[in-house]
């Protein structure tokens, strides 16, 4: 680790996966392995802890040898609910996260949202790409939780719009902007099925 605080990871896996077909999305293989394994193993490296945030299947997202969290907000309220199930899991005083879908995130992703955070003093740091903010690629400070949970008991579910409440810093990421591809749909597995 290049850092000095401790971090936890958590790799974003309780969505429904509606583009797919409603199958789960981090569970499709892409070149012979689950898409969620090459965020584990990925995202892993970078961190001192890792979780998976996964409302089905959760042994066989347990069978990578993370533990398992769940949302605590009901009906797949999305990646926001992903991120308070890591920061309640979490004992570490910063959680980073990363979708199951990009299989192919930064190998310095967290350093470098480590280094903005810190820098900055920010709550929050987030990947950007050119214009493009990456919300689901952030590092948080845990003591947001009390702050999460009060917007998503009110409804909330607009990832920008939680981060408009917060101090924000985007990460710029443009040399990398290739490593933030995702895999939303069928037709985008099929292309990213060889290397």
């Amino acid at each position: 680790m290049n850092h000095r605080t401790a971090i936890t990871g958590v790799v974003l896996a309780g969505g429904m996966g509606r583009r797919m077909g409603g199958v789960d999305k981090g569970l499709l293989e892409l070149r012979g392995r689950p898409l969620a394994a090459w965020v584990v193993e990925r995202l892993g490296a970078q961190v001192d802890h890792l979780l998976v945030n996964a409302n089905q299947n959760r042994e066989r997202y347990a069978a990578f040898g993370c533990p398992v969290v769940a949302d605590q907000v009901p009906d797949f309220a999305g990646p926001l609910a992903g991120l308070h199930a890591a920061l309640a899991a979490a004992a570490t005083p910063l959680v980073a996260t990363a979708p199951c879908d990009s299989p192919f995130l930064p190998a310095d992703l967290v350093s470098r949202l480590f280094s903005a955070l810190t820098a900055t003093g920010a709550d929050l740091a987030v990947a950007r790409t050119f214009d493009q903010p990456h919300p689901v690629f952030c590092l948080c400070r845990r003591e947001v939780l009390p702050h999460l949970t009060d917007y998503l008991a009110g409804g909330g579910r607009k990832i920008d719009r939680w981060y408009a409440t917060l101090k924000v810093v985007e990460v710029a990421f443009d040399d990398e902007a290739d490593a933030f591809e995702n895999i939303n749909t069928p037709e985008e597995l099929r292309r990213f099925a060889t290397p």
